[in-house]
């Protein structure tokens, strides 16, 4: 999600003791878990509560559906070839003909 190698990881390791001292380190550390735990938590909570209050209609309800990506990728792409990779889409092969040497093209008057 936010791409952190280990050398970006060990900045930001030498920031925070830095910043908030080897005595203080271990105490916002011990926060920080706290507060994500929390949050974890209270989301989690939260899609119960939907789930919940949504009714017998919404049964098959996935909170993850409305990612934005999750959203497109369910129901605009889920009809195309996947070609092993997510990222990579085969594209459809041309529904046109190659026109034959000196062979002219078709013309169509109300299209032009």
């Amino acid at each position: 999600m936010f791409d952190l190698s280990f050398t970006k990881l060990l900045v930001l390791a030498v920031l925070a003791l830095l910043i908030f001292g080897p005595d203080q380190l271990p105490k916002v550390a011990a926060q920080a878990g706290r507060a994500l735990r929390d949050l974890r938590r209270l989301a989690d909570m939260a899609k119960a509560d939907l789930r919940d209050n949504l009714g017998p209609e919404f049964a098959d309800f996935d909170v993850n559906d409305l990612n934005p990506r999750n959203f497109v990728r369910k129901h605009l792409l889920d009809d195309l070839d996947l070609d092993g990779d997510e990222h990579n889409f085969r594209s459809p092969e041309p529904a046109v003909s190659r026109l034959a040497p000196g062979e002219s093209p078709p013309y169509d008057a109300e299209a032009t």
